[in-house]
């Protein structure tokens, strides 16, 4: 299927919100046929698969392929999604940048042998940053600064057209506008719905959005990551191993992936987050407004995949949760940032009051 018409796969998607949900062990069955095609593709008996820990979308294995370690993503949507192919090429492009990632070591998206798309990526022996900021034990001055770095780094990477990228980079809109605005009424619509904004805060939000739509014009597209956070970088309490899972990358905006870091960090994360941007290449014009207007999308988002796939029930063993918070924490947090956006973008705020 194509994802012309994707604002954000995880809750545009036909199957909304498909592998958001708690569940249990992966089906033996497709376990089964990954190991006999991982055997058939690397032409090897020597395949041992144990189960994966990843958080995402996709169903993740282990495996150890003649003595080399392996992390296997799977896709198994009904919309028999072939992205998995257009994120191996983003990942070999990300890391000619000089930004790690891991190697891509096979990737079949065909379904032609088997009935789901998967990815064959080298393991790096490092945990993701979540767990060491989760234990108090991170460098977060440092880590936020070569965040920044790392995202100038492969937003140097131009792509024509706009949004989600087709199977040869290459966005889907022909405006940036046009994707920024790519189901919005729909996701604000939904979270009225929901009991999550009111219809009064619907309308501030939509004018807003309006009165500064001139931000939208540009002319050419960057890669843009589009789920910047800590689970999605590898490494130590102090350096970075690698970047992962560019699923969702898009030709769109610098600020966005920016914006992005502020869905879950303060001020201090972003000013050095800001700090190591600039230390390779300058922030745009109106980088304050494009900033909160960023923020204010990509938290309209987060809030639908959040009320959606149930993430406000959950507990801090929940990845997007830390230790000691709940689930109404969280939304707590996520109607505050929202409402801080819209404040920020009307003002024109610096970023010191996040």
């Amino acid at each position: 299927m194509s994802r012309r018409d994707i604002y954000y796969w995880k809750c545009d998607r036909p199957a909304a919100f498909h592998g958001t949900q708690l569940r249990g062990d992966a089906d033996a069955e497709i376990e089964h046929q990954l190991e006999a095609e991982l055997r058939r593709h690397f032409d090897t008996h020597d395949i041992v698969l144990s189960p994966g820990a990843g958080q995402g979308n996709h169903l993740t294995w282990n495996a150890e392929v003649d003595g080399k370690a392996l992390f296997i993503r799977v896709e198994n949507g009904p919309e028999q999604d072939n992205h998995l192919a257009t994120e191996s090429a983003v990942l070999d492009r990300v890391r000619a940048t000089g930004v790690r990632t891991p190697l891509v070591l096979g990737c079949d998206a065909s379904r032609r042998r088997v009935p789901f798309a998967w990815q064959a990526l080298e393991r790096i022996s490092a945990p993701d940053l979540n767990q060491w900021l989760k234990q108090g034990t991170l460098d977060v001055p440092r880590i936020a600064f070569s965040t920044g770095a790392a995202v100038a780094k492969w937003q140097q990477i131009e792509l024509d057209g706009f949004g989600v990228l087709d199977a040869d980079l290459r966005g889907y809109g022909s405006t940036y506008s046009d994707y920024f605005h790519l189901r919005l009424d729909e996701h604000l619509a939904f979270l009225v719905q929901r009991d999550f904004l009111t219809s009064t805060q619907l309308d501030e939000i939509a004018k807003a959005i309006e009165d500064h739509r001139s931000l939208l014009a540009i002319s050419r597209g960057c890669l843009v990551h589009k789920d910047l956070a800590l689970w999605n970088i590898l490494g130590t309490p102090t350096d970075i191993a690698a970047f992962i899972d560019f699923d969702d990358a898009i030709s769109g905006e610098p600020l966005d992936d920016l914006s992005l870091l502020a869905c879950f960090h303060d001020a201090a994360f972003l000013q050095q987050a800001f700090a190591g941007y600039q230390s390779i290449r300058p922030l745009p014009e109106e980088h304050g407004r494009r900033f909160w207007l960023h923020l204010l999308r990509n938290m309209i988002v987060k809030a639908v995949i959040r009320v959606g796939a149930g993430y406000f029930e959950r507990d801090s063993g929940f990845f997007l949760i830390g230790s000691g918070s709940s689930g109404a924490d969280l939304r707590r947090f996520t109607e505050a940032r929202i409402q801080l956006a819209l404040s920020g973008l009307r003002k024109g705020s610096e970023i010191d009051g996040l």
